[in-house]
């Protein structure tokens, strides 16, 4: 039944079509749900005789919407217009966005045994024996109510995203959290939401939108985990490929620590999520034309040339051994060469730092060859609770042992960032509000606390201190002054320490001479820069910076010929194999990327 007070509003309708080859799926759907939610008005999606809720995931999944169908979007309500208007352009940007599965071009091959073919999940090539994916559930007593296991289920996916949130396959847990939602709307109890789910998947059986019957399935999987159920997975423990129908997304995990050489499944598409993670995972993968359900002693799983070798011959097996021998003589260089310094062609030399944010992958980048520390991530030890001076300290001074050289941001929260026990006032622009060292004004006793820890465990070695969201001199003048008197109040030696700032307030861009005076050195952050710069939140679900424009470049020589001081790079920018020779083009050269790119960047450098 209408509501009352719709009944004076004129309902407004838009016809769109779907443009994108992929049709309009889970993630574009979620985000068009998302922003369809913050109107006043009843929304609706018509479309072959059906009319569906445009602010339920689920519900606008379930009309099944292929490429090239038209349907027609109707709001009414107070904020009907407005609502038309944006939501009309965000579908607009949601399918520009679309861009088509990339098949990867298959390699000329010829095996003399019998090969299954398939579609290329993820490139590379293994050999071993054959092992079929099975689970088994056991269910025990219950762990807690489904209200709580859906809010558990809810975070556990917001902490997934938080993780990965550097990665491609990032916007896939924000997706599933806004479907999860969605379905549980309205369900109180476990068997309702089997009930939902199951209904769901009937109605996408044989649509466009089959494959994500996967999600709806890895829902329900992590609620039922939540709520007590136990999922028993034998896997190998010797080196095997694994033959399934299809994988759930939760499950990757589970095969990232396990030794599985390669995944061969019969069921799914290339631009399922499981498909996103495999390949972000880096496990060779195919999908393959027909099933196959039995197990085999030893198959080549060929992941360049498309297929999978039943019974090889010996013949097949140096062929593959000699492609694989290739991989890992290449692999096994840039891990060689990782403590060697990264010169160009010319022999000039770029150092390579590390993006950190705690102990072990401190450690980690340590091993991948990192030579210093170029942005250690200081909110690592404040996410749950606040931490004591002590355990800074300790914490700060086990990172600082491993490297020369260090540099610790102070704590960098606001924005998309939030502290539980820190109460930042609601803001309608959050990244415009308070965050960086504009805690300076609102919490000043956490960051003097920090301050103190850094320098305790520094213990007046060159340690580098780096204030975030700097935007004047003023600015980074009082941020010094208070560190300053932190270290004369508690009698700390710090005249080997080094202040600086982040460059990524556009501001800063035009006081570059006034801040030499004042500064001992400058990293780039290229990705909040970047968001200022266009004026496009770095987490908003439609619009996107391209990461390559030639404005942020020529903003990057800017900075090169205006300062008096060191610069370094740390943003995503630097670790993109493809921008090396861009930026080293503008004068840079300092680098500081995720630790497991190290070697890759290393290499890369060596060809320029």
């Amino acid at each position: 039944m209408m509501p009352f007070k719709t009944l004076f509003y004129k309902p407004l309708s838009s016809t769109l079509t779907v443009t994108s080859i992929n049709g309009f799926h889970l993630r574009p759907a979620a985000k068009f749900a998302t922003e369809a939610k913050q109107f006043l008005c009843d929304i609706h999606i018509e479309f072959d005789q059906k009319r569906v809720n445009a602010k339920a995931v689920n519900a606008i999944l379930s009309l099944n919407l292929d490429r090239e169908d038209t349907f027609t979007l109707t709001a009414h309500g107070k904020d009907a217009k407005k609502a038309i208007e944006i939501l009309r352009d965000t579908f607009a940007t949601l399918m520009n966005a679309e861009s088509e599965p990339k098949q990867i071009e298959k390699r000329n091959t010829s095996y003399q045994s019998p090969t299954l073919s398939g579609e290329i999940i993820s490139e590379g090539i293994a050999v071993g024996s054959l092992h079929r994916f099975t689970v088994r559930e056991v269910a025990h007593a219950s762990l807690c109510s489904f209200e709580e296991a859906l809010k558990k289920s809810g975070d556990e996916l917001e902490r997934v995203y938080a993780h990965s949130k550097k990665n491609a396959d990032a916007p896939i847990y924000l997706a599933q959290k806004a479907l999860l939602l969605s379905l549980a709307e309205g369900i109180d109890t476990l068997e309702d939401f089997i009930a939902r789910i199951e209904a769901e998947k009937e109605g996408l059986k044989h649509g466009r939108h089959a494959t994500k019957i996967a999600d709806l399935n890895d829902l329900l999987y992590r609620i039922k985990k939540q709520m007590g159920y136990d999922y028993q997975v034998s896997l190998p423990k010797t080196p095997f490929i694994l033959s399934a129908d299809d994988l759930l997304p939760g499950q990757i995990k589970i095969l990232e620590n396990s030794t599985v050489l390669g995944v061969v499944l019969t069921n799914g598409s290339l631009t399922s999520h499981t498909a996103i993670l495999l390949r972000a995972a880096g496990i060779p993968s195919l999908l393959l034309d027909s099933p196959m359900h039995r197990e085999e002693k030893k198959v080549i799983l060929d992941a360049y040339s498309g297929v999978i070798v039943i019974q090889p011959s010996p013949e097949d097996l140096i062929q593959a051994f000699r492609r694989q021998n290739e991989d890992e003589k290449l692999q096994l260089e840039i891990r060689q060469n990782r403590f060697t310094p990264a010169l160009t062609k010319s022999g000039e030399k770029i150092n390579l730092f590390a993006n950190v944010s705690d102990l072990d992958s401190a450690k980690r980048a340590k091993e991948e060859g990192a030579e210093g520390i170029g942005l250690l991530r200081s909110e690592f030890l404040f996410k749950t609770h606040k931490p004591i001076i002590r355990d800074q300290v300790k914490a700060y001074r086990a990172i600082f042992d491993l490297f020369e050289d260090v540099t610790v941001r102070t704590l960098d929260v606001g924005g998309d960032k939030a502290l539980p026990y820190i109460d930042i006032p609601k803001e309608q622009n959050p990244f415009l509000g308070i965050r960086g060292i504009r805690l300076l004004k609102t919490e000043p006793k956490l960051l003097e606390e920090q301050l103190e820890a850094i320098f305790l465990a520094a213990e007046n070695r060159p340690v580098k201190v780096m204030f975030p969201m700097i935007s004047t001199p003023e600015e980074f003048s009082e941020a010094k002054s208070f560190a300053l008197n932190i270290a004369l109040e508690k009698d700390i030696p710090i005249d080997k320490l080094r202040f600086g700032m982040m460059i990524e307030v556009p501001s800063v861009l035009f006081a570059l001479r006034e801040f030499n005076d004042l500064v001992d050195f400058y990293s780039i952050g290229t990705n909040d820069l970047a968001q200022y710069l266009f004026a496009v939140e770095r987490t908003h679900p439609t619009l996107k910076i391209d990461p390559a424009s030639p404005i942020l470049f020529d903003v990057i020589r800017h900075v090169m010929k205006e300062s008096t001081r060191p610069v370094s790079l740390c943003g995503e920018l630097a670790g993109d194999t493809r921008a090396i020779p861009q930026l080293l083009e503008t004068g840079i050269r300092t680098l500081s990327v995720s630790g497991k790119r190290i070697g890759q960047i290393k290499e890369r450098i060596r060809n320029v």
